[in-house]
């Protein structure tokens, strides 16, 4: 399995016990949703390791304690130490219509109530501060905010986000 076909669900940030146990902390908006994996991919060196989950529970708001099998001492724990976790896209758990996941909307038209359609979102950054739409217009970039308040409505069916956008964003651009 390679990282495109899963998502980024956190980092082993530190071990519980002498046990082996490892703390993960979850980069989520509802950490609970994760609380009962059979297993997880450790990335080690660009390649994903699979390791099944023994047991685990939520310990503070975002840090999840797990027993990974194999995992059996605090040498093998250390090991684990500042390495991301990921999952299959295929456990995602499954939003309203009104919400997204960032991966799924590559290719999706975006409109503009005043403006129209005015390009193709190729993704979206999420290491700046502010999430950010890239929306490509014709070979140039356009950056738009990823805020509930520009966005007017997710057509999925029809990959279309339409954006009531403040006056003067994309004159920015254009």
């Amino acid at each position: 399995m390679t990282k495109d076909e899963c998502f980024y669900l956190g980092e082993i940030v530190s071990k519980f016990s002498f046990k082996g146990e490892v703390q993960i902390k979850l980069d989520t908006d509802e950490p609970g949703a994760y609380t009962n994996l059979e297993s997880v991919l450790v990335d080690f060196n660009d390649k994903l390791i699979p390791f099944f989950i023994i047991k685990s529970n939520l310990q503070k708001t975002n840090l999840l304690r797990v027993k990974l099998e194999d995992v059996d001492n605090e040498a093998d724990a250390l090991d684990l130490i500042k390495k991301a976790v990921y999952l299959p896209l295929s456990e995602l758990p499954d939003l309203d219509d009104s919400q997204f996941y960032f991966h799924e909307v590559a290719g999706f038209e975006a409109h503009d109530a005043q403006e129209g359609f005015f390009g193709k979102i190729k993704g979206i950054d999420s290491n700046s501060p502010q999430a950010l739409f890239l929306i490509d217009k014709d070979g140039k970039e356009i950056l738009v905010p990823v805020n509930d308040a520009f966005i007017k409505e997710i057509d999925k069916d029809n990959k279309r986000i339409d954006f009531n956008l403040p006056e003067g964003l994309l004159d920015l651009y254009l």
